[in-house]
């Protein structure tokens, strides 16, 4: 028996109908239904998508997880008073040595080999 998303879709609005839930119905192409998903969507585009051409998937994958540590940890955001959503907090300096390589945080040493 094959159950497709839209009989899948049914049966979780009856169940949420028998326990009192209503749902939202957001038109698909209706970005003003759905403003924070289409403000981020647009701003991962722009800021990232359109200027990048991705030669591997591991490659996307490393630079849209540096994107979104950016984006929660240092990116302004004008809602917060222009302030990140979770500013990266001090970390204790590291030992000197001889290679500057090795005084990056061990985050940013996977971000330094994409350059």
């Amino acid at each position: 028996m094959c159950y497709g998303s839209e009989f899948i879709a049914t049966a979780v609005q009856q169940w949420l109908g028998q326990i009192g839930v209503k749902t939202l119905y957001i038109a698909p192409g209706s970005p003003w239904e759905n403003g924070y998903n289409e403000s981020f969507n647009g701003s991962l585009r722009d800021e990232l998508l359109n200027g990048e051409i991705f030669y591997s998937l591991a490659e996307a994958k490393v630079m849209i997880e540096a994107r979104r540590r950016h984006y929660n940890t240092v990116r302004p955001h004008s809602s917060l008073g222009y302030r990140p959503p979770a500013p990266e907090t001090a970390s204790p300096p590291y030992p000197a040595s001889g290679s500057a390589s090795l005084h990056l945080r061990p985050d940013m040493a996977a971000m330094s080999l994409m350059h």
